[in-house]
């Protein structure tokens, strides 16, 4: 016999998963061939949304790792991190959609843009604001065990959070290296203060310097300490 397959979540949608995933809806986020200017808006618009969600999560699971630093459990914060880590390279994988928008069909369909820059992103305000926050809980449990980064063995938990951190911090590199490629390529470097030219100045900036390989006799605890007071 046929296994009955009428929804029973509530909401609107003729199935369970589109009422689960809320596809009507999610669907309708994108503007309509009616509405475009150029036919790339939707190109745009996906892989922006997109990251935005994945950013979403990424903002989450970082969350959640401050929440187990400050708790002590440099394991499940490493765990949680390298979610967050993962949801980033995604994010950067999918920039290699724009290579189908060249530089005229970005111009034609810019008027739809209005002011907007992906600098207004909410997900990566998040993501920097939190991943701030996992700094300091990180230099604050360092300092409560009695520890620096200098005396954290290879083994200790603590030790596997900073190289998660790490990781972290040259992920995000990378998407604002790419980022910074895709704008020079389809937006062109245009003066100060244009999308291109801010990326650029962002792609040598780290969350967690005082982590980098190059500076192994740096004390964490005092570095994030100090870079919290001159915020």
């Amino acid at each position: 016999m046929k296994r009955d397959q009428s929804p029973v979540l509530p909401g609107d949608g003729p199935t369970d998963y589109a009422r689960y995933m809320r596809t009507d809806e999610l669907l309708d986020l994108q503007r309509r061939p009616e509405e475009m200017l150029h036919r790339d808006e939707l190109l745009f618009q996906v892989v922006h949304q997109s990251a935005e969600l994945w950013l979403k999560l990424a903002g989450a699971e970082l969350t959640a790792a401050v929440a187990r630093t400050e708790a002590a459990d440099p394991l499940a914060a490493a765990a949680l991190l390298a979610r967050a880590t993962l949801a980033v390279r995604l994010v950067t994988d999918q920039l290699a959609m724009f290579g189908h928008l060249s530089p005229v069909d970005f111009q034609a369909m810019q008027p739809a843009l209005g002011n907007g820059s992906g600098a207004e992103s909410p997900g990566w305000r998040q993501v920097a604001s939190v991943s701030r926050q996992l700094g300091r809980a990180f230099a604050e449990q360092l300092t409560a065990r009695g520890d620096t980064l200098r005396t954290l063995p290879p083994g200790d938990p603590a030790h596997r959070l900073a190289t998660a951190m790490i990781t972290w911090d040259e992920q995000v590199a990378q998407w604002r290296a790419r980022h910074y490629q895709v704008a020079l390529t389809v937006g062109g470097h245009r003066p100060d203060g244009s999308p291109a030219t801010v990326l650029a100045k962002l792609t040598e900036h780290r969350f967690f310097p005082e982590l980098r390989p190059t500076r192994p006799d740096t004390d964490l605890a005092a570095a994030t300490h100090s870079r919290a007071a001159e915020a």
